[in-house]
C-alpha cells in the first residue's frame, strides 16, 4: 500500500503545503512505487530550523542527568524496535533485512557512547593561576546543526552524529536521503517517547534546494554531511563561506592488500564480504583487490568459487545473502563499469548480469557480484567510485608497489593488508596515506569510541564523525579567568597582566 513520508519538525509530522513538492519511494526488490516524500524547499527548511533554535535555550539549559536519561530511554527504544527499523531499511534501500539489523546495531553503538556525555564534557581547572585567581574551561554546545545524510545508510550514518549533538546540548535538523527516508521518521518518533522536547530534533527531506537551504541559512551553527566527494566538497565551501563550522565525509576507493604470505580463504572470504556486502553500497566496501601476482590466480579462483555460491534476491526472503541496488538510475550506471572495463582493456572473470536471482527477480534493479581482472589505474573501473558489487582486481609485484599505488589514489578513506608478516602490517599501518586502516581486517570502521573518517579527498573540514573529534566538532570551549577578592576593591593597575 502506498504511503507518503512527510517532515517532522517541532515534536510532530508536517503537513505541508498545497504546493509541496513530492518525490516517488520505490521497492528496489520490485521496481514498484511504495510510496511517495514530501520535498522540502526554502519555507520547510525555514520551519524546521525555527524549530530548532526555539528548543535550544531549554535543551542547552537541560542538566547532564537529564539529558542522559533520555538518551538512555532512546538506546532502549531504539534496541526494542531495531527488527522494524530493519525491515523499513530494507523495504526502501534493498539490503537484506540482516546486513539492515546489522546497521541499526552500529549505530546505536554511538548512542551508548553519547549515554556518557557527562565524562566527556567534563572541563579543567586550573586553581590559583594567580593569587587567588582561577582558570577554567567551558566545553558549551553550538546551537542549531544540520545533519546532512546518504541512502547507503539511513540509519547509521544519522545515528553517527545526532546522538553526539544532541548529548552535547545542541538542537537538530537532518536532512535523510530522500531515497529511503521512513527510517529517519521512526527514529524521530522514537525520540519523542523518549522524551526528547519537541523541536530538539527535526526531520526535513528533499534534493539540493533542502540541501543548499541549510548550508546557507544564518541559524545553522554547524553542518554534517557523508556522500559523494563532489558534493562534499560543495557542501564544504557553501557553508564553510557562510561561517558554518562543517565535516563533510566524500567518497572512497578503499583497497585491500593480498601479499604473498597471506591467508588465501581468508583473504577470499573478506572480499567477497567487504566488496558485496550491501551490494557494495558502502563507503567503506572494498573495490579494489590489490594482490601479489605470485597469489593473484589462486585468489581469484577462490573468490570466484565463493561468489557463486552467493544467493541474491529480495531482502525480506531470509534466504536472501545480497540485495538488488538502490535505484534502476543507480544500476544501470554501476552494470555500464563492467563494459566500460572489458572496453579498457580489462578481463570480466565474473559477471552479474547472469547471476540468478531468487524468484526470478521480476522488474527490480538487480545486479550480481561482478569483478574485473587485471585492471590498470588509469581505467574508469579503477578511477571512479562505482558503489556497487563490483570488484576491481588489480596485480603488483610486492608491498611497495602495493604501497606506491593505493598512495597514489586521490582517496584515503579505508584500507586493509592481509599477511601474515607483522613486520609487512607494521609498515603498511605507518606508510599508507589512509585514513582507517585493516590489518587482516577489511572493513576497519572503528568502533563509537574512536572516530571515523578519512584522508585526501575522503574528508573535507578537520574534524572526524563520532568518538571524541565528535564531540568537540559539536562544542566551542569557551575560557573563565575568575578572581574573588576577600575584602573592599584595591588599586587600579594598568600594567600588563602577569601572575605573581
Amino acid at each position: 500500500m502506498s504511503t507518503h513520508v512527510t517532515h517532522w519538525i517541532g515534536g510532530k509530522p508536517h503537513p505541508g503545503g498545497a504546493a509541496e513538492r513530492r518525490g516517488d519511494i520505490h521497492n528496489p526488490a520490485t521496481g514498484e512505487v511504495s510510496g511517495t516524500v514530501a520535498l522540502a524547499g526554502p519555507d520547510e527548511v525555514d520551519a524546521a530550523v525555527a524549530a530548532a533554535r526555539a528548543a535550544f535555550p531549554a535543551w542547552r539549559d537541560a542538566s547532564l542527568a537529564q539529558r542522559t536519561a533520555v538518551l538512555f530511554r532512546f538506546r532502549e527504544l531504539v534496541h526494542r524496535h531495531s527488527g522494524e527499523l530493519a525491515r523499513i531499511i530494507s523495504a526502501e534501500h534493498g539490503k537484506v533485512v540482516s546486513d539492515a539489523a546489522g546497521e541499526v546495531a552500529r549505530g546505536l553503538e554511538v548512542v551508548e557512547f553519547a549515554c556518557g556525555i557527562p565524562h566527556l564534557l567534563k572541563g579543567a581547572f586550573s586553581e590559583n593561576v594567580s593569587t587567588r585567581v582561577d582558570a577554567y574551561s567551558i566545553p558549551q554546545p553550538l546551537g542549531v546543526v544540520a545533519a546532512i545524510t546518504p541512502f547507503n545508510f539511513p540509519a547509521m550514518v544519522p545515528m553517527w552524529m545526532f546522538p553526539v549533538a544532541v548529548a552535547c546540548g545542541n538542537t537538530v535538523v537532518l536532512k535523510p536521503s530522500e531515497k529511503d527516508p521512513s527510517a529517519a521518521v521512526r527514529l524521530a518518533e522514537l525520540w519523542a517517547e523518549a522524551g526528547l522536547p519537541d523541536g530538539v530534533f527535526n526531520v526535513v527531506h528533499g534534493d539540493r534546494a533542502a540541501v543548499d537551504a541549510l548550508l546557507v541559512h544564518p541559524d545553522v551553527k554547524a553542518v554534517s554531511f557523508v556522500g559523494s566527494t563532489p558534493v562534499a566538497r560543495h557542501v564544504y565551501a557553501t557553508a564553510a563561506a557562510h561561517g558554518k563550522r562543517v565535516q563533510a565525509l566524500g567518497g572512497a576507493k578503499n583497497h585491500m592488500l593480498v601479499l604473498a604470505d597471506a591467508d588465501l580463504d581468508a583473504a577470499a572470504d573478506a572480499a567477497v564480504s567487504a566488496g558485496y556486502g550491501s551490494a557494495g553500497e558502502r563507503c567503506m566496501a572494498i573495490s579494489a583487490v590489490v594482490a601479489v601476482e605470485a597469489v593473484a590466480d589462486d585468489l581469484l579462483e577462490r573468490i570466484t568459487e565463493r561468489v557463486r555460491r552467493l544467493r541474491v534476491g529480495p531482502g525480506d526472503d531470509d534466504r536472501s545473502e545480497m540485495g538488488p541496488l538502490v535505484t534502476r538510475e543507480h544500476r544501470d550506471r554501476v552494470a555500464a563499469y563492467l563494459e566500460a572495463g572489458v572496453r579498457e582493456g580489462a578481463t570480466l572473470a565474473i559477471d552479474g548480469r547472469v547471476h540468478p536471482v531468487l524468484g526470478g527477480g521480476g522488474d527490480g534493479f538487480w545486479l550480481g557480484p561482478s569483478l574485473l581482472d587485471r585492471v590498470t589505474p588509469d581505467m574508469s573501473c579503477y578511477t571512479d567510485e562505482i558503489f556497487g558489487p563490483v570488484l576491481s582486481m588489480l596485480r603488483v609485484p610486492d608491498l611497495d608497489a602495493g604501497l606506491r599505488l593505493i598512495n597514489a589514489n586521490p582517496y584515503g578513506n579505508g584500507t586493509a593488508v592481509f599477511t601474515a608478516d607483522g613486520a609487512a602490517a607494521r609498515r603498511f599501518q605507518n606508510e599508507v596515506e589512509v585514513g582507517m586502516v585493516g590489518i587482516n581486517v577489511p572493513i576497519p570502521v572503528p568502533m563509537a569510541y574512536y572516530s571515523f573518517g578519512g584522508w585526501k579527498d575522503s574528508l573535507f573540514g578537520d574534524s572526524h564523525m563520532h568518538g571524541v573529534e565528535g564531540v568537540r566538532f559539536y562544542t566551542r570551549t569557551k575560557a573563565v579567568t575568575a578572581r574573588w577578592r576577600p575584602g573592599a576593591a584595591g588599586r587600579v593597575d594598568l600594567g600588563f597582566p602577569s601572575g605573581g
